[in-house]
């Protein structure tokens, strides 16, 4: 993973979040109890990220307001006390001119609302959630045993689902509601609901996850304003979609063409796809991120970019791109240390296992000769070339180190006129860069250790598939 490109990715996404086009405005009174002095903190929730977005200095009596021009946008935001230690949370949608009490001595039990119908709403639901949890808290206290917490919580469970329920029907334009639809899953039907067999279990999986995302409501932007869509993005991306590159692309595909029904919740879910997956710690996953960009930024739908941004996105796609697993690594015309011509392609053997160093790269120093001692007692024996390309260094440095080392058993190479471009071919931005490719040379694997090259080896040589982390 490229850190620096991360950075670019990230602060590509940082924008104004939580301003609308109104000049109506926000005009937000607080008093806390308690406090004569200090700066409160306006914040909102993006996703699972959250961002201040204004401040206000408290008087002595510990009265503050925010105030702005425009609109909130609506959705979750929070108060940030003095010293950003504790917080209370709000609900912002259409009533932006209101007064808020609270105490923080009792850790904010007691907050009011005036001239705020949501954040009454709001208030009203916390308090029930607090009760339902005080009855928990009690039974443990008591010494219940465990089976009575169980059902207790199972109990606990099946009343705040009846209160969300009841809350809709009451109050169904509610931004809480909105936040309640989100959160719901669907109900599995009676045929196979509590099925035993395989196929029961499959046919609820299916089921379950087909109908998924049938209550969000994926046009109005409010809910990209809370936490629950990157929660529910999270949860179907890493539970219920099989992670090999082309069923993690089609159910992107699937929840993105949703998320078109609305620019900022499209905007919000291409992100989290795009740097959930370009900074996946699973092998492989890189061909998501390069899929998303040649099929979204590519052609102009990523529209909150500069052209700066996007061209850096679409080069760091380009970089990867060449080298994805399941593609043909490029050939490499090298020469070796007394400078005969030798070429990737031209290594005959059941793997090759391309490893790009710097011997002057301090975990260089470490992994090349762990390598090469896996390579001499286990791999050699089951059709493994190695192939270490200088990428660093001198090449007096190199050769030491070669002979140092003893690797002589390797194809050692180099590129003296810097014409292979291997750097951008096989994304060698930092050291070692390890890739593993079967007698034709397409690329099995890349990024893993010792012991996962290893293991990966015994998966191939038993005919069977291994899905593994990539060395960090």
């Amino acid at each position: 993973m490229n850190r620096a490109f991360v950075v670019i990715l990230f602060s590509c996404f940082v924008s104004s979040f939580a301003f609308g086009q109104s000049s109506t405005g926000y005009n937000i009174r607080v008093h806390l109890k308690d406090y004569h002095a200090g700066r409160l903190y306006l914040g909102n929730y993006y996703g699972q990220q959250t961002y201040l977005i204004d401040s206000a200095e408290m008087n002595y009596e510990g009265e503050a307001a925010f105030k702005g021009k425009d609109t909130l946008e609506g959705g979750i935001y929070f108060v940030l006390l003095p010293k950003k230690e504790r917080y209370f949370e709000l609900l912002i949608d259409k009533h932006q001119h209101f007064s808020i009490m609270a105490d923080t001595a009792d850790g904010f039990k007691n907050i009011s609302f005036t001239g705020s119908p949501d954040n009454e709403l709001f208030t009203g639901y916390n308090y029930f959630l607090r009760k339902e949890q005080e009855k928990i808290i009690q039974a443990r206290k008591a010494g219940d045993d465990s089976v009575v917490i169980r059902q207790l919580e199972g109990k606990n469970g099946k009343e705040i689902e009846k209160y969300r329920s009841n809350f809709q029907e009451a109050h169904p334009e509610a931004l809480l509601s909105l936040i309640f639809r989100a959160m719901q899953d669907p109900v599995i039907p009676a045929p196979f609901k509590d099925a035993k067999d395989s196929t029961g279990k499959a046919l609820a999986f299916n089921y379950f996850k087909k109908h998924y995302w049938d209550h969000i409501d994926f046009a109005d932007n409010r809910i990209v304003r809370t936490p629950v869509l990157a929660t529910r993005l999270q949860r179907y991306f890493t539970q219920m979609v099989v992670p090999v590159p082309d069923s993690v692309n089609e159910a992107a595909d699937k929840i993105l063409a949703k998320a078109h029904a609305n620019k900022e919740v499209f905007k919000y879910v291409l992100w989290w796809l795009t740097y959930h997956y370009e900074t996946s710690p699973y092998m492989g996953m890189d061909a998501v991120f390069v899929h998303l960009v040649e099929r979204y930024y590519m052609t102009g739908q990523a529209y909150w970019l500069t052209k700066d941004q996007l061209q850096k996105i679409i080069s760091r796609a380009s970089q990867i791109a060449p080298n994805l697993i399941g593609n043909t690594a490029p050939d490499l015309a090298l020469k070796t240390p007394d400078m005969k011509a030798v070429s990737l392609w031209g290594v005959k053997s059941k793997y090759t296992i391309l490893v790009f160093w710097d011997p002057t790269c301090g975990h260089c120093q470490i992994v090349v000769p762990e390598l090469d001692s896996a390579y001499e007692h286990l791999w050699k024996n089951e059709g493994v070339k190695m192939m270490g390309v200088l990428a660093g260094g001198t090449q007096d440095q190199w050769q030491q180190f070669i002979k140092e080392h003893h690797l002589g058993d390797w194809i050692n190479a180099w590129d003296p006129d810097h014409s292979t471009d291997y750097r951008r071919l096989y994304d060698v931005y930092m050291t070692p860069v390890v890739y593993l490719l079967d007698d034709h040379k397409k690329i099995l694997a890349k990024q893993l250790d010792v012991k996962q090259l290893s293991d990966f080896l015994e998966h191939l040589n038993n005919k069977e598939t291994a899905f593994v982390k990539k060395d960090k």
